[in-house]
């Protein structure tokens, strides 16, 4: 091989390993949610319901906001109606939005996050069944501890910081003095989602800059009855 051929080759190693870290960089900064006002982190132990003005299941009506029941829909017994997040189980990550009040009575014991039963579904792996209204394949689960993130906080009254007991009445009292947003770097666990940095990249990116010999610089208490186990 020339010395040119040889500079050619090393020239598009380099430029295929800045590249693949280009694209990995990217993956990573969209799981890193820069480009989202993160207000409030924390973790909170997570129930179901589906409150679709059926009658079944103790439901009692549609959810506090008038918005229908849907996936994505959780109920909290303190943070602002239409306050707006994600939540992170097992790895995944799914958004919400508070449309509803509660749950009542378990929060006075921690569970501070009702999530409708498609999504709390998905995050444990089985499948809602819209005739029982519960979630089936889990082995009558109705608990999970889930990391939550807050990106919006809603227009009306409720409690903009970490959540308290529906008993507490927070849910009815306008707070203008939301939660300091958490410092930068304060990351929870991460979670899997398609186009997502892995450490599996890093090396296949790491093996192509040291095949180019290193030298690339690199830059960088609601009136009904909870569905739960």
């Amino acid at each position: 091989m020339s010395a040119r051929s040889g500079l050619r080759t090393l020239a598009l190693l380099t430029a295929s390993a800045v590249g693949a870290l280009t694209i990995a960089g990217t993956a990573a900064h969209a799981d890193s949610n820069t480009d989202e006002k993160v207000l409030l982190k924390g973790s909170t132990t997570a129930s179901y319901f589906w409150d679709d003005a059926s009658g079944r299941a103790g439901d009692t009506g549609l959810p506090a906001s008038g918005k229908p029941m849907q996936k994505g829909l959780a109920a909290s017994p303190s943070w602002p109606l239409m306050t707006e997040g994600y939540v992170i189980h097992d790895g995944k990550k799914l958004p919400f939005f508070v449309g509803d009040r509660g749950p009542g009575v378990p929060s006075n014991n921690g569970v501070m996050l009702d999530l409708d039963g498609k999504t709390f579904a998905e995050l444990t792996g089985g499948t809602f069944n819209m005739d029982t209204l519960g979630v089936d394949g889990i082995g009558g689960q109705g608990h999970i501890k889930v990391d939550y993130v807050i990106t919006k906080w809603g227009d009306g009254p409720g409690k903009k910081n970490y959540p308290v007991p529906f008993s507490t009445g927070a849910y009815a009292e306008h707070d203008d003095n939301p939660a300091e947003p958490p410092a930068a770097g304060l990351a929870l666990p991460p979670a899997r989602e398609s186009g997502e940095w892995s450490s599996g990249t890093g090396a296949v990116v790491a093996s192509a800059v040291a095949a180019v010999g290193g030298g690339v610089a690199l830059a960088g208490d609601r009136v009904r009855n909870l569905l739960k186990g």
